[in-house]
């Protein structure tokens, strides 16, 4: 996987401001260099407090200016992030070690259609529903349901997509009347500066939108001063972050880990199947939490996709090169690319070939892992049941598409999956049993780019979802409203009771429910 020596130098953001007093610095480094580029606040809990204060003190505001007012906002900061394009890609490749082409299309096309999307949409979830009901008590009267923004929204992103999966979240929490703190991960907080600099250009209300950075503690107590919290990341995080939210009854949403299977049934056009299971294995370093991280091939066409895949994988060019010059960058997080390797190793002592890649490459600094295909795999191995979250393809052979099915399902984790087939409705009749939150058929992880389409993961992967109703509606408080309009003094069933009137109701309530036929 030969690269390039050409270095991308970006422009890198840091805080607009000097560090809070309490607060100390965290560096920030370039993963494909391991350059440090900058140095950033650990804010504390008192500041933490300060934050939540001041989005709570302008938050009423914020929801007075109404969806029409909030959309203009945000509509112009769609323009910003198009106008900045260059800027914010150079940002996030700096902190992430992205290819230029896994910014834009995983970025900043999310984030440009996201703030279109809810700046659109957000009345639309949000407005009062009318709502009927054949309850006898109730006739006459009007019955709504609304959505009130919570308050104060927590967001706590992951490193992988600084934009799409941290930002990303906040965008509709916006939308909806609140006022929100980001905790962008440690190591890929400029990415989230770099957009507040833009929402503040934009014209958003000062402390409507608030960065917060810090290591782990910052986000702890964030947890503890918000309304909700919204968080990406490992399972095992967030089940801290649920831990810590039950003591304050803090609502949650969690996307946690995933462990995506991809099945290529005997009819697929196997052509496709390859291209997109490495396609989706590889992107962003394989660094998604819906990448394909497992493949299952029924046996008659086993060689013909393991040989396309292969043949594939070698000509992939590893690099921290300008467009067009590399496809797959380097990973982000230091310990991350220690896991992968323990994955590949793991693998390869319980009899697993490696047919690409399995070495951390030659670079020079930077964290680094090759593009990886295994085969000969098993459920023995930890690159078929734990998350690897990197650049590795491992591609097991099935006899069938019951055993494919159910070597899917034998994990913890049921985030996304993908099935291949040419028979469309038999193809679909197998994704429908495979368990997780969302699948594919003949395709994979483009899912996430359609906003109307709820995302959230099953069993071990999350709680909720984003995108489509609910995406936006988690950051609300549900209120039922009943209005009389027309009302006597006192209705029938009021004080004082009376053996006559209680007679009269017996015998309505018999008329309404009690002339149904016995089974």
């Amino acid at each position: 996987m030969a690269g390039t020596e050409e270095q991308v130098k970006p422009e890198v953001v840091v805080p607009d401001t000097a560090p809070p007093s309490s607060a100390s610095e965290f560096a920030v480094e370039n993963p494909a260099t391991g350059e440090v580029i900058a140095h950033c606040p650990n804010l504390g809990p008192e500041d933490i407090k300060k934050m939540a204060a001041r989005g709570r003190e302008v938050q009423p505001a914020w929801e007075a200016l109404g969806f029409e007012g909030r959309a203009r906002i945000l509509k112009r900061m769609q323009k910003w992030v198009m106008d900045h394009q260059e800027e914010v890609i150079a940002v996030i490749r700096s902190e992430t070690g992205k290819t230029y082409e896994d910014a834009l299309i995983a970025e900043i096309s999310y984030g440009a259609a996201a703030f279109g999307f809810w700046a659109t949409n957000a009345e639309k979830y949000l407005a009062d529903e009318k709502v009927k009901s054949s309850a006898v008590l109730v006739k006459g009267k009007k019955l709504l349901l609304r959505y009130r923004p919570l308050g104060l929204i927590g967001v706590i992103g992951p490193w992988n997509y600084p934009l799409t999966n941290s930002f990303g979240d906040c965008i509709p929490a916006l939308a909806a009347g609140n006022s929100v703190i980001l905790k962008p991960s440690e190591i890929t907080p400029l990415t989230s500066l770099k957009l507040a600099e833009g929402l503040k250009e934009c014209g958003i209300p000062d402390g409507v939108f608030q960065v917060a950075t810090g290591l782990g503690a910052t986000g702890a107590a964030l947890v503890d001063e918000v309304d909700m919290i919204m968080f990406t990341g490992s399972t095992a995080t967030g089940k801290k972050v649920m831990k810590t939210a039950a003591d304050t009854l803090t609502p949650v949403s969690l996307e946690l880990g995933g462990k995506d299977p991809l099945i290529v049934l005997k009819d697929a056009d196997v052509d496709r199947a390859a291209n997109t299971a490495l396609y989706y294995g590889m992107f962003n370093g394989g660094q998604t939490c819906i990448s394909v991280e497992r493949v299952y091939v029924e046996e008659p066409v086993y060689d013909e996709f393991v040989a396309k895949v292969t043949e594939k994988a070698r000509a992939l060019r590893q690099g921290d090169g300008p467009s067009g010059s590399v496809d797959v960058g380097s990973m982000t997080f230091p310990p991350q690319v220690d896991i992968v390797e323990k994955h590949v190793e793991d693998a390869k002592a319980k009899g697993a070939r490696v047919l690409v890649g399995g070495e951390r490459g030659q670079h020079n600094g930077g964290y680094w892992y090759e593009p990886t295909v295994l085969v000969d795999v098993d459920h023995t191995m930890l690159a078929m049941t734990e998350e690897t979250f990197g650049p590795t393809l491992p591609i097991m052979k099935v006899r069938d598409e019951e055993e494919a099915i159910k070597m899917a399902n034998d994990s913890p984790y049921g985030l996304g999956a993908s099935v291949f087939g040419k028979d469309i409705a038999h193809a679909e009749a197998v994704a429908r049993r495979v368990e997780a939150g969302a699948v594919c058929v003949n395709d994979a992880l483009i899912n996430y780019s359609a906003l109307e389409l709820p995302m959230g993961g099953a069993k071990a992967s999350g709680l909720g979802s984003r995108h489509g109703a609910g995406g936006i509606r988690k950051y609300t408080q549900q209120q039922a409203m009943l209005v009389t309009r027309f009302a006597t003094k006192k209705d029938p069933h009021m004080y004082p009771y009376s053996a006559k009137m209680t007679t009269r109701l017996s015998k309505f309530f018999k008329f309404l429910y009690g002339r149904g036929k016995r089974d």
